[in-house]
């Protein structure tokens, strides 16, 4: 199978899947109407938020990072729901971009599949345990979760990120501890700690080709994150409401970003984020363990 026909086979199976999530998505809305109507949050704002944070997003700058620092604050979604919201608010959009951007795969064959399966399997298992979490419990999560991101930010910013190699692809114990990862990154990202920062680091630090990091990257993403947001639709362990907007108006952004605007220079604007970021999860933190008291 050449490289050309591995790209058509991806892309037809983002769709499926997506698809998928998204024919589930809308009968939820259909069956709970009025609880929909009744969730929190000024339609307007939620319009212009899910466009920037997913327009920005095209551009690297983690919308799970924005949505864990922001929704808290502006009590559109409970503690026990913002992880399946971080989620299931993502898959559309983050489909898009992938639509989009995935032009080519170098990859070897057998590493991309095991990064897609393997994290599949992580988003499939965990949902279930994330949503019997105590609120406590979670918040510290997702407060670990964006220390992880403003940290991986600043990796970046200092040039202390992995280099990366030359390899194409993995075999052997490499191919297993990749697989292991893998694994647990797609549970990770259900308790609101994303996973396409720490797979980038783990392409990166593995000897793997800086090129090749992208479809791994989204090709795992676009597949694991819909399968778990499944679960949590199932499990009602969601924003309804943030979802509905992020796949219209985050959509959107994620268009504007990738076919008018093309490319934006977000250096300045990322220390700004690490700045809020890191705010977000100290307050995060520190309300947790004020509510046992």
């Amino acid at each position: 199978m050449d490289g050309i026909n591995i790209v058509q086979v991806i892309l037809i199976l983002v769709v499926l899947v997506n698809g998928l999530f998204a024919i589930r998505f809308v009968l939820d809305v259909l069956q709970h109407k009025e609880e929909l109507k009744e969730e929190p949050g000024n339609p307007v704002a939620m319009a212009i938020v899910s466009f920037f944070m997913f327009f920005l997003s095209t551009f690297g700058i983690s919308d799970f990072a924005i949505g864990s620092s922001l929704y808290p604050k502006a009590k559109w979604v409970s503690d026990k729901k913002l992880p399946g919201t971080l989620n299931t608010e993502c898959v559309i959009p983050v489909a898009v971009m992938a639509l989009a951007y995935i032009s080519s795969i170098e990859v070897g064959l057998l590493t991309l599949v095991t990064a897609i399966v393997c994290q599949v399997v992580g988003a499939y298992v965990s949902p279930r345990y994330v949503t019997k979490l105590p609120a406590n419990q979670i918040k510290r999560f997702v407060a670990a979760g964006l220390f992880i991101a403003a940290g991986l930010i600043l990796a970046g910013k200092f040039g202390i990120y992995p280099s990366g190699g030359e390899l194409s692809s993995l075999e052997g114990g490499s191919l297993i501890l990749f697989a292991l990862l893998c694994m647990l990154f797609g549970a990770l990202n259900n308790i609101g700690i994303g996973s396409y920062a720490l797979t980038m680091a783990t392409v990166y630090a593995m000897g793997l080709n800086p090129s090749i990091a992208f479809p791994i990257m989204m090709g795992a993403c676009t597949f694991s994150v819909p399968i778990g947001s499944m679960q949590f639709i199932k499990l009602d362990s969601y924003s309804r409401k943030i979802t509905l907007f992020t796949s219209t108006f985050g959509v959107l952004g994620v268009l504007v970003a990738a076919f008018v605007v093309k490319s934006l220079d977000v250096s300045a604007l990322l220390w700004v984020v690490v700045i809020v970021v890191l705010y977000s999860a100290i307050t995060m933190l520190k309300s947790s363990f004020n509510k046992e008291k």
